[in-house]
């Protein structure tokens, strides 16, 4: 993957149709998807269930941009190895999951992945500043993880900003999940976000035999976020 910040779109699958994934990632890569999100809860660090590792492998030959593994569970060390063998290519855990989040991003970098580093919107910015030089993307929680459909929190886009600053020109994406949508996306594009994770926003009013309302969703969101990036 080359770095770039550029706008990236990454749907989260948690909000597509659970009885037809392929088709469904399949679709929104067809329409513009720059990277497929897969939300990985574990009922204990947050509270829902979704996907364990074969799940992802089974998701993995449909994905053919990039499939970006966002781990919500906790403890997260012993699991690392066995999501970078389903077949993820980036693979992000919270800070908030374990005493060490030095050593869980040494542990993602040594499977050949590329490593993230998630936050809680209640965690400071501070708890990654001695983290960046292991990290390939900061993820800043702008919801509580755990579910979709959630309403934006305001406060966060103070902490991308601080994090853009604190990142400086190292290349280190800057990830957004939660609430992301057109009237939120030119907001932390602002902040400094290039890559926006949008479950309902973009699977709203669409599906695998009406695609093109997902390429409409994704195009609105980018646009949106563009806009603003570009007016700065």
């Amino acid at each position: 993957m080359t770095f770039d910040r550029s706008i990236k779109i990454a749907p989260s699958i948690l909000s597509a149709d659970f009885a037809d994934f392929g088709r469904e990632i399949r679709a929104i890569e067809d329409q513009g998807a720059d990277w497929v999100h897969v939300d990985v809860m574990d009922g204990h660090f947050v509270p829902n269930l979704t996907f364990g590792p074969p799940a992802v492998k089974a998701f993995r030959p449909h994905v053919r941009t990039f499939m970006d593994v966002h781990l919500m569970i906790a403890p997260v060390d012993p699991y690392i190895e066995a999501y970078a063998e389903a077949g993820a290519d980036m693979i992000t855990a919270h800070v908030e999951a374990g005493p060490h989040p030095h050593r869980t991003l040494q542990a993602i970098r040594a499977t050949g992945k590329k490593a993230g580093i998630a936050l809680n919107p209640g965690t400071p910015v501070e708890a990654v500043e001695y983290l960046l030089d292991l990290a390939d993307m900061v993820l800043v929680m702008t919801v509580n993880p755990g579910f979709g459909g959630q309403k934006f929190i305001h406060s966060q886009v103070d902490k991308i900003a601080r994090l853009r600053g604190m990142i400086g020109d190292r290349p280190i994406h800057i990830q957004v999940d939660g609430g992301v949508d057109t009237k939120t996306a030119p907001v932390v594009a602002k902040a400094g976000a290039d890559v926006l994770v949008a479950g309902s926003a973009v699977f709203k009013g669409g599906s695998v035999g009406q695609p093109q309302v997902y390429g409409q969703n994704i195009r609105t969101i980018r646009e949106a976020a563009r806009g603003l990036a570009q007016a700065v």
